[in-house]
């Protein structure tokens, strides 16, 4: 592990995001609550914020950090036929929660995937991606607009 020990305490913050894409049968049956596994959304938002407490835990050589929040929120991007995940982590300490933010995202669309899974096995998650992150000796990051791809 990178030494963080005499790095100083500061407020951090990053914001993370990503999607999954999907049948619109299967985006419906998220809206509509009615998926056989329970309240998708709120499960995965509950899985997110757990995932990035977790992040030591899964990442080799990323630190434990004391979170002071984590917030998970989704967006239904029907034009997709997808669900948008955005994921903010923040702490004070030494170092920075980007892992923690990106692993909310990735563990809350995984957990879209698994509760879908019966209805849609050909869901796919991409854009998964740090937008912006603040605090600490090297400052401010902001993710520059991608531009638009054939997968996108």
């Amino acid at each position: 592990m990178v030494d963080v020990g005499s790095k100083a305490h500061t407020h951090r913050v990053a914001v993370a995001q990503g999607r999954i894409t999907m049948q619109p049968a299967t985006l419906a049956l998220i809206e509509s609550g009615t998926a056989k596994k329970g309240d998708v959304l709120g499960i995965a938002r509950l899985a997110g914020i757990m995932g990035a407490k977790k992040t030591a835990d899964l990442i080799p050589l990323c630190h434990p950090i004391a979170l002071t929040r984590v917030a998970v929120e989704f967006e239904v991007l029907r034009e997709l036929s997808a669900v948008r995940c955005t994921a903010t982590a923040e702490t004070t300490g030494p170092t920075g929660v980007e892992m923690e933010a990106l692993t909310a995202v990735q563990v809350a669309l995984l957990t879209i995937y698994d509760m879908c899974k019966a209805a849609d096995r050909g869901m796919e998650m991409s854009g998964i991606r740090l937008l912006e992150k603040h605090g600490g000796k090297s400052g401010s990051f902001v993710a520059t607009q991608c531009q638009p791809t054939v997968d996108s």
